[in-house]
């Protein structure tokens, strides 16, 4: 091998190696790999720089506009709430979540549906978890219909076309992708939903948890603490406990108002303060002087005026991994109060604000509203969620997201306009028309993916440049002496994908995979596009643990999984995945 192709497979492995620790953002990690490559001479600066000038970040940008103009407008909320009303719930509901996720990226998507089922399940008495896995499960092999369904297939088509092919066009891997999804709708509510165990959803935890955690004293009339701030009262930090909440009694219609307990917040005389903490250990409120003690109170019903409960799962990223709320100083910085965390392993103890986070940890946080916008798509987060959500404000702009959407899909696959022109004119058609606001549609956008694909991209136009993918392939390619010809071909270059996209994210093993698929395919003689469709549906398709794909982490908290369910539903789910790909795909493409 030449002096670049070790240098880039040095840098590859420790890639890897620093993406399956966890401790940084893949975009960081990513970014740092095309920056060594650079300095080392590998590439050069307009190569490190070709994924902030590709078509596709930008692509996925508008795309997560669209999605987030369907949230705002509840557009497909009906569509799960119908499924769910169905007597064959599971399969329906499976079958419209793929069809959906041809269209819309999957990760909003399940952001918008996954707490609907909590609800639904909450209030029918139905287990959430014989719902969540599969509901991730079926967005991911929607994923794989069209060229929009994720954020990976325009990674594939966008080195594609860099190495002088054509790009993908929306529907051409459609062939493939329907029967793979197909099979794995009828696999999942079949056989799947019999190997998924019966596990606790997280909605039951939380509630239960909350309220062991609460307590209340109000604020006596003439007491010391009346008139004072917060911080100064002494009730910032206490032993054992915190102030979440302050009810503050109407002076004229008598209604009480919910309010934040920030340092600065004045106590008033007849303010109920709501503490959280460990029952077991929290201090003597009637030691304390000024407040006199209440009746048990429950925070989950103190919902006032500009105050939510809301949902936040920790993301593999996210700061708070390995810290506790106290350390990461959470009130301060998210302006929120965590009434209760959910670990699915069940392994918590002691003070809630002393036990050190994990990832897929869920978080039940009182915080005022501006906390769902600001922190969803946030990387410290996979998913936010109201627990009780007030309706969209305009349902009436639903029918303009739909329109966008098939319009999108029409003029990019007919080639009136490219992929890149259509998906920004359908974001510009959305925010014109009042479906979502100029600022709500910066906020749905989720520049974590953005950026992380075009460090993706980046690096893959790295490895190929290096030389290292035509090493690479020269050793795949003996897989063809064996006689299997391209099937054997495609099944090489999908389980090698399907192990990169365990270990690192989807992006990251597309845009490594695609150089060595290429160069494999030039080696044997074979289509490049049959193995770059290896590639995408490999990379997209993580069925085998929560943390391979961003929808699986999202609903793994939420459900109350254990790792192993995942591999229990998903091993059986990539097995067909890989049997069908590679029955179809020579066909299609060779």
């Amino acid at each position: 091998m030449s002096a670049d192709s070790w240098i880039a497979l040095l840098v590859l492995i420790g890639t890897i190696g620093v993406l399956v620790t966890d401790r940084f953002p893949p975009v960081v990690v990513l970014g740092g790999a095309v920056g060594v490559l650079l300095f080392a001479d590998v590439i050069e600066p307009d190569l490190a720089l070709s994924g902030l000038s590709s078509p596709a970040p930008a692509t996925i940008a508008a795309l997560y506009v669209l999605a987030g103009a369907a949230t705002a407008t509840g557009t497909f909320a009906t569509v799960v709430d119908r499924a769910l009303e169905r007597r064959r719930a599971l399969p329906t509901l499976a079958a419209s979540t793929a069809a959906l996720s041809a269209v819309v990226p999957n990760t909003p998507l399940i952001a918008m549906f996954a707490p609907r089922v909590v609800r639904w399940s909450q209030r029918t008495g139905n287990d959430a978890s014989r719902f969540l896995l599969p509901l991730s499960f079926a967005s991911i092999l929607g994923g794989v219909i069209t060229l929009i369904g994720t954020s990976t297939n325009l990674v594939v088509s966008d080195l594609l076309e860099q190495s002088g092919a054509e790009p993908f066009d929306v529907l051409e891997i459609t062939v493939v992708g329907l029967p793979v999804a197909a099979v794995g709708i009828v696999l999942l509510s079949t056989v799947g939903v019999r190997l998924l165990p019966q596990r606790t959803a997280v909605a039951r935890d939380l509630s239960r948890r909350a309220r062991e955690f609460q307590m209340a004293a109000r604020v006596e009339a003439g007491g010391p603490l009346v008139g004072r701030t917060i911080a100064d009262s002494g009730l910032r930090n206490l032993d054992g406990a915190f102030l979440a909440l302050i009810e503050r009694p109407g002076v004229e219609d008598g209604q009480a108002t919910s309010l934040a307990a920030s340092p600065d917040t004045v106590l008033e005389a007849g303010d109920v303060c709501c503490f959280v903490g460990d029952v077991a250990r929290v201090i003597d409120l009637h030691d304390v002087a000024g407040l006199e003690a209440t009746e048990r109170f429950h925070l989950l019903d103190a919902e006032g005026a500009g105050t939510l409960v809301f949902e936040a799962v920790i993301s593999p990223t996210s700061r708070l991994v390995g810290q506790s709320l106290r350390s990461a100083d959470f009130r301060r910085r998210y302006r929120g109060a965590v009434m209760a965390v959910h670990r699915s392993d069940g392994a918590l103890g002691g003070q809630i604000g002393r036990i050190p986070l994990r990832a897929g940890d869920v978080l039940l946080v009182l915080a005022e509203e501006s906390f769902g916008y600001t922190y969803r798509g946030d990387a410290d987060f996979s998913l936010v969620a109201a627990v009780d959500a007030a309706p969209p404000v305009r349902q009436t702009r639903a029918w303009l997201v739909v329109a966008a959407t098939l319009a999108v899909v029409v003029v990019a696959a007919t080639g009136w306009l490219s992929l890149f022109e259509a998906a920004l004119l359908g974001a510009g058609a959305v925010v014109v028309g009042g479906a979502v606001t100029l600022r709500e549609g910066w906020r749905a956008i989720n520049l974590n993916v953005v950026l992380t694909m075009a460090a993706a991209i980046s690096l893959g136009a790295g490895v190929s440049q290096s030389g290292l993918a035509g090493e690479i392939a020269s050793l795949v390619e003996q897989t063809d002496r064996l006689g299997f010809g391209d099937v054997g071909l495609v099944v090489v270059v999908m389980v090698a994908t399907l192990v990169l996209t365990e270990l690192l994210t989807n992006t990251a093993a597309a845009a490594v995979m695609l150089p060595v698929a290429l160069s494999v395919a030039a080696e044997a003689g074979a289509e490049p596009r049959m193995l770059a469709v290896a590639v995408l549906i490999g990379a997209s398709c993580s069925f085998l643990s929560p943390v391979g794909y961003q929808t699986n982490l999202m609903v793994y908290g939420l459900g109350g999984y254990r790792f192993g369910d995942f591999t229990r539903v998903g091993a059986p789910l990539t097995i067909a995945t890989i049997v069908t790909s590679a029955a179809i795909t020579p066909l299609a493409f060779g």
